[in-house]
């Protein structure tokens, strides 16, 4: 029995790549079309949560979203997330209309094919880096001046997975405060479960996200980055708590 999971484990990884990689090859000459201008972005905003739905939904998962608070489509926002898995770009991106930019770590641009769309369309920091760290600022007010949104995953990557949610880093409640844009604290769910860093690991089934209600910015000084940061890890932290004691109620019914 022990076999055929590690089989279908293997499988079920390799299935997650075809998916991942299949629509960018069929895509690819729009897709370029799509980032050649910076104003195009939006068209190429469309297209990536295609992409999103089209894994989501490919591997099995059963994507279920609660919303306790409406985006403004003329808005602009600081999107940030729990992250424990490599679908959360993808529900993040099926999660959210408003277009977003990502704001992640330089090393995801080496991945094949989704890697060259990732660098000419995310603002990539190298965190080892006082240098690239600044240039994320500025990059960003750029990006906000354009109308668009910014996304991070403020714990600055994904924790040890027996840590359910570690410490958030300042640089996007810092950033949130300086440009006076609301934070939009959104808690995934299941993404550990359903597809982990763990290679062996994973499987179909249901994919929860919450979008609670935003935290405005507009009052906030840069002293107050600090209290913006617990109050956003708790809220997050809680609604994890909730997600575990009902995905262990319905199991227990079962």
């Amino acid at each position: 029995m022990k076999l055929f999971k590690y089989i279908f484990w293997v499988l079920y990884r390799i299935w997650f790549y075809i998916l991942v990689a299949l629509p960018i090859i069929i895509l690819f000459p729009i897709l370029v079309i799509s980032i050649l201008r910076e104003s195009w972005y939006p068209f190429f905003f469309k297209i990536a949560r295609f992409w999103a739905w089209f894994i989501l939904i490919g591997m099995g998962f059963n994507v279920k979203i609660e919303r306790e608070q409406i985006l403004e489509a003329s808005k602009s926002y600081m999107f940030i997330a729990n992250h424990t898995s490599m679908a959360d770009i993808m529900l993040m991106l099926v999660t959210v209309k408003n277009p977003f930019v990502f704001v992640g770590k330089k090393e995801l641009a080496k991945i094949p094919l989704f890697g060259f769309f990732y660098k000419r369309t995310s603002i990539l920091v190298d965190r080892s880096s006082p240098k690239s760290r600044q240039a994320v600022f500025l990059r960003a007010q750029r990006r906000l001046k354009q109308g668009m949104s910014i996304c991070i995953f403020p714990e600055g990557g994904v924790p040890d997975e027996q840590i359910v949610l570690d410490a958030f880093k300042d640089g996007a409640f810092r950033m949130a405060i300086n440009h006076h844009i609301p934070i939009v604290p959104i808690t995934f769910g299941d993404n550990k479960k359903r597809f982990s860093y763990t290679f062996f690991s994973g499987s179909p089934g249901l994919m929860r996200a919450k979008t609670h209600k935003f935290i405005s910015t507009e009052k906030s000084t840069i002293e107050d980055t600090r209290k913006l940061n617990e109050e956003s890890h708790i809220l997050i932290l809680n609604q994890l708590t909730v997600f575990n004691k009902t995905q262990k109620a319905t199991l227990g019914t079962e």
